[in-house]
């Protein structure tokens, strides 16, 4: 492992940390896209089917296992818990995010790797993950003003994906046999996505101001 994946990966964690601490400590998912949330849980279903044919470390297990717990946990206080699912801006969040599923499923039936199960449902999870985010965002630019701690949650998310993408450059250049240009181009995607929020959180930031997007 190389510091840029386990960075990534603690920034990625740092992320749900926060979400967790606004829905538990807060009783309130305002801000947050439960299409987003869904998404992720797709994502991460499909991406960790390893789990049961291979075993590569403890720390990758328990990771694994604790972005799967954590992000099935989220959908669950959003849609159940009878305080967190009446903070969720429903009327906001019309995403319509079942749209993006089959596109990516084609895709990765066309460009994979290789021809089974567990790598087509791989290089899926990778197409899914990098527009995943739109719903959050078209959700951040709906409701205008947002509170530090959804703020952070996405900035993390966009940094995490950020710190992989440069993991997988890092591979690429130093490790035998990485080289893998479908995580390259979706990394990429997503971190562009994420662009116009980096510069308003990064000015807002500088400035000491709330963070605000443009309609």
């Amino acid at each position: 492992m190389n510091f840029f994946r386990l960075a990534g990966d603690m920034t990625h964690l740092l992320s749900i940390v926060v979400l967790l601490l606004k829905i538990r400590t807060m009783k309130s998912c305002a801000g947050i896209s439960l299409k987003t949330q869904e998404l992720y849980v797709i994502v991460f279903l499909t991406r960790y089917l390893d789990l049961f044919t291979k075993y590569y470390s403890f720390y990758n297990t328990l990771m694994k296992l604790v972005f799967l717990g954590t992000s099935i946990g989220i959908v669950w206080y959003m849609r159940y818990h009878k305080v967190v699912k009446q903070t969720y801006n429903k009327d906001q969040d019309t995403f319509k995010h079942y749209f993006l599923i089959l596109p990516c499923f084609i895709l990765a039936l066309l460009i994979h790797r290789s021809f089974n199960l567990i790598e087509v449902l791989w290089t899926f999870s990778l197409y899914l993950e990098a527009v995943a985010i739109l719903p959050q965002l078209v959700l951040l630019q709906r409701s205008r003003n947002v509170d530090n701690l959804t703020g952070n949650y996405v900035f993390l998310l966009g940094a995490y994906r950020a710190l992989y993408l440069v993991n997988w450059i890092y591979r690429f250049f130093l490790e035998n046999h990485q080289y893998r240009w479908i995580p390259w181009i979706s990394g990429l995607v997503q971190t562009a996505l994420y662009a116009d929020f980096f510069y308003y959180y990064i000015k807002s930031w500088k400035n000491h101001e709330k963070l605000q997007l443009p309609a």
